[in-house]
């Protein structure tokens, strides 16, 4: 009767072991194709200001979103997107912007872009940085963004 509880103790330990181990050998993230999702992520939100559509803006926009600017930053994708709503007025796009550079965590859980802001003239006027969080498999949304006036 012992000898069965420790056979099975020892089994049921040793499958606990065999579990925390194999959690821990996961297969790493193919960053070099998370860094092209997250790219194409911020071209296709980017293009949502060319094409003057505020629900597709809205829809990258993670629920706890902060966006910093001249005032208090805008906190929850409600805000942004409320305050944003001025810029989606005009026939013309007030700018533009498109990413230079993406890095992402090694995790592959979060990412950042950066890259130039333009007037429509296509002149840098500033440099926007964006936080992105991966929500689900290929399904990014931006968590952080702040935009800095160009320095000549």
């Amino acid at each position: 009767m012992v000898a069965r509880f420790l056979a099975a103790g020892l089994a049921a330990g040793l499958s606990a072991l065999a579990l925390l181990f194999s959690g821990g050998v996961m297969a790493q993230p193919d960053l070099p194709a998370l860094q092209r999702q997250v790219e194409a992520t911020e071209r296709a939100f980017a293009r949502s200001m060319a094409e003057r559509d505020l629900a597709a803006f809205s829809r990258h926009l993670a629920e706890p979103a902060v966006f910093f600017g001249d005032g208090p930053p805008l906190r929850g994708k409600a805000a942004v997107t409320e305050a944003w709503k001025a810029y989606f007025a005009g026939p013309q796009a007030p700018f533009s912007w498109e990413p230079d550079r993406v890095e992402v965590l090694a995790d592959g859980s979060l990412a950042h872009s950066t890259g130039p802001v333009r007037n429509p003239a296509g002149k840098p006027i500033a440099r926007f940085n964006s936080i992105w969080r991966q929500e689900a498999p290929g399904v990014w949304r931006i968590v952080f963004d702040q935009g800095e006036a160009w320095r000549e």
